[in-house]
């Protein structure tokens, strides 16, 4: 199929892109990884497209006292290679790495994942786990933040309002003595994972378990958070049957939930318990 009949402007800068999209009906493009598919199947309509692809100002990242900031038009692949995140966060290289294929990875965003609020996507997630802040600016209002677990309302939708842009994006640094896990079980390579978990696990100065923070995807509506401390948190390391009572109550938007909910707690087990071993490889490495 081809999309229905619209108007097309590229932006030369965000303040232009911004002035466009206060127009009814307009949409932004970035990657075109989402949006041309549902243009193509006619799921959306937008009567003006935005190409913000253009605007390099949005694909820089500035390490800024405690947290780094990322452009909304950094690509996956530029995720995955990024030497910051690779250092501070690895657990982001390891999700964009699973992104849909090469080609994907080259064209698809940042800022565009999040806006499409796919709850299979990885990035999403990601930023949930990190406890990531959103900055979206509109001509009429200016610039708001807002957290990336308040971001997603449900399937493909999210708290922007039409004439928004997101445009940047912090992450807070790693704590000590945290590790990370990321583990997502998908039918082939490049698929949409049937479910998946990445988890930062802190450990207190004797090794014990002390904070678990998880983001499920594939399992809900939107990314799913689970936040734990000091309550909550597993006997030891036995971590299936702390995975498998966080996962009891999900209910998945799937023919065979119980499934999915097999697949989620597994994968929360097996991530959370990497996350553990690294963060006690850390503590053993502390001065």
């Amino acid at each position: 199929m081809k999309p229905a009949a619209f108007d097309y402007v590229r932006a030369r800068s965000v303040t232009e892109a911004l002035t466009a999209l206060a127009t009814p009906g307009a949409k932004a493009l970035a990657g075109g990884q989402s949006l041309v598919t549902l243009m193509n199947m006619r799921l959306a309509r937008p009567e003006l497209v935005v190409d913000i692809g253009g605007l390099r100002e949005l694909a820089r990242s500035f390490d800024d006292d405690g947290q780094v900031v990322l452009g909304a038009l950094l690509t996956h692949r530029e995720l995955v290679e990024h030497p910051t995140l690779g250092e501070r966060h690895p657990v982001v290289a390891a999700m964009a790495s699973q992104i849909g294929h090469v080609a994907i990875r080259n064209r698809g965003t940042l800022g565009g994942a999040l806006a499409h609020a796919d709850p299979a996507a990885e990035l999403p997630a990601a930023m949930v786990l990190l406890g990531a802040e959103v900055h979206v600016d509109s001509a009429a209002r200016g610039r708001r933040t807002i957290p990336a677990e308040e971001l997603f309302e449900g399937h493909y939708e999210t708290a922007l309002e039409p004439d928004e842009l997101i445009t940047w994006v912090t992450v807070p640094d790693r704590a000590p003595r945290t590790g990370w896990g990321f583990v997502e079980h998908a039918p082939s390579p490049g698929h949409y994972a049937i479910a998946g978990a990445a988890v930062h696990v802190g450990v207190d100065v004797r090794g014990g378990v002390e904070t678990v923070r998880a983001a499920l995807l594939s399992v809900g509506e939107t990314p799913v958070l689970v936040d734990r401390a000091r309550r909550g948190l597993p006997a030891g390391d036995d971590w299936e049957t702390w995975a498998e009572a966080i996962t009891a109550g999900l209910e998945p938007a799937a023919d065979d939930a119980e499934y999915v909910k097999d697949v989620a707690a597994g994968a929360l087990a097996q991530a959370a318990g990497a996350a553990h071993a690294r963060a006690l490889d850390e503590l053993e490495g502390t001065p």
